[in-house]
């Protein structure tokens, strides 16, 4: 044997041991082969981190049990659950992800990486991690926290900006993968790399000395762990100012209108926004510019985008009211219902 097939040897079965005996096993989605319950934990840790999830996946199955129930959902409920979880692209593509498994296969999830990435929203680590953890296939994840664990191990220092240097990860990702027993296996090989890399493999200070990769890991041998992965091209972040208004009536009631697809905070309830305060003055009958009472601005992080927000309240009197699209009042007893932007949120409770 080789000495890289002795490294792809220990690499896998040191994960797969120290799984077993150190990684996380008590996370509410684990321990099933239920596809469902995987895969809506699988989106919803997608830029997330576990703590915030533990809270929504519980009341989210609680609502939506099966695939069948959450096909059967009305969109707006499928967000207004998914409310201050962020990127609802996510919610939507699980929406449509459902309905396609109903449609397309009778309800039952398909078995493999290569057919679960034909659903919306759902790319090739995520698939794998799917067709893993639920059939034992012998597949590839690739997540930013894997990337970073085998990019130091193996010493990958190509730049991940350059696509064919990433197909290149994905080549060696696979070569790693256990060979024997993989119902059991690549389960817990799988899960193994999200722990390591979510516990251990930090970005910064990594704890190589409790690694169970340390023995293998040219990184540590190095003495340079944070030198891996390397990825030179980065998103520029942008920045932009909205105006919210606030508009509501005696009885609490506040003016709330769908945002359009695409955009910002697509297919969520919202306050009214503009582009400038002129603009949002513009909105308003007469009477009601005078009384206009603009709150303290902060800020919103998005991905790539700082959101520069500037909440202006205005009472208005009961009645069909429009700032240039549909929308309806919505009572105090309603709005909580209803799929809002974070901010938004937290400006209507306040």
């Amino acid at each position: 044997m080789s000495p890289g097939a002795r490294s792809t040897a220990d690499v896998a079965g040191l994960v797969v041991r120290w799984q077993r005996t150190h990684g996380r096993n008590q996370l509410p989605w684990q321990n099933t082969r239920g596809p469902y319950r995987v895969w809506l934990s699988e989106i919803m840790l997608q830029q997330t981190q576990v703590s915030v999830v533990l809270d929504y996946y519980p009341r989210f199955l609680a609502r939506f049990p099966d695939v069948r129930a959450l096909a059967e959902a009305d969109l707006d409920d499928v967000l207004a659950l998914w409310s201050g979880l962020g990127y609802y692209s996510r919610a939507r593509n699980l929406h449509r992800g459902a309905q396609e498994i109903v449609a397309r296969f009778g309800g039952a999830f398909p078995p493999t990486a290569e057919a679960l990435q034909t659903l919306p929203g759902i790319g090739r680590s995520t698939a794998a991690a799917i067709a893993s953890f639920c059939f034992g296939e012998r597949v590839a994840i690739l997540d930013g926290n894997v990337k970073r664990v085998l990019t130091r191990t193996l010493g990958f220092g190509d730049d991940l900006a350059v696509a064919a240097n990433e197909r290149a990860l994905w080549a060696k990702a696979e070569e790693l993968l256990p060979r024997d027993d993989l119902a059991e296996a690549m389960p817990r090989y799988t899960q193994g790399l999200m722990d390591i890399g979510a516990t251990v493999c930090l970005p910064r200070n990594p704890s190589c000395l409790i690694c169970p990769l340390q023995t293998v890991c040219v990184a540590t041998r190095e003495g340079r762990p944070e030198a891996y992965p390397v990825k030179s091209r980065k998103l520029k972040r942008s920045a932009q100012s909205l105006w919210l208004l606030r508009a509501h009536t005696a009885d609490g009631s506040v003016w709330l209108q769908k945002r359009p697809t695409p955009g910002v905070w697509a297919g969520l309830y919202c306050l009214p926004l503009f582009d400038s305060r002129e603009a949002l003055e513009d909105a308003l009958p007469p009477k009601a510019r005078r009384g206009l009472r603009d709150a303290e601005p902060f800020v919103h992080m998005l991905t790539h985008k700082d959101l520069h927000l500037h909440p202006v309240e205005a009472a208005l009197p009961a009645g069909d009211w429009r700032a240039g699209q549909e929308g309806g009042w919505f009572s105090p007893a309603q709005w909580p219902q209803l799929g809002l932007p974070a901010p938004v949120r937290r400006l209507l409770s306040a």
